[in-house]
């Protein structure tokens, strides 16, 4: 019974894969790119309807922005520190005008409870 199952091992598709079964492969070119470490990346794109390549592709080795002189390859992106809420506000607003909106609201909240004005 060993040659029972004829397709054991086998999958739908599998087999010899050629230009033949596949069609052909569009024309391609390769670029270098280097990033800010002196790495190259050569990544392949279609000559035909992609319209031009990128300036800026992303090393795979070390993550920076890789550009196409390698002289002089882009700068590193600048990571700015997390900002909370309270950051962003204070970027907006004066303190001047700050305490404006908390006297405004201070007096709003005082005048639906019913108290009086202390402390101004």
């Amino acid at each position: 019974m060993v040659g029972a199952n004829s397709i054991r091992g086998s999958r739908v598709g599998s087999g010899p894969m050629g230009e033949a079964e596949r069609g052909e492969s569009a024309p391609r070119i390769e670029l270098s790119y280097w990033c800010g470490k002196g790495h190259e990346t050569r990544p392949s794109f279609a000559t035909e309807g992609v319209g031009e390549a990128p300036e800026i592709w992303d090393c795979p080795r070390c993550g920076l922005p890789a550009g196409q002189d390698k002289d002089h390859p882009p700068e590193p992106p600048k990571n700015e520190p997390y900002k909370t809420h309270l950051a962003y506000v204070k970027e907006r607003r004066s303190d001047k005008a700050g305490a404006e909106l908390l006297k405004e609201a201070l007096g709003s909240l005082r005048e639906r409870r019913g108290t009086t004005d202390r402390n101004t």
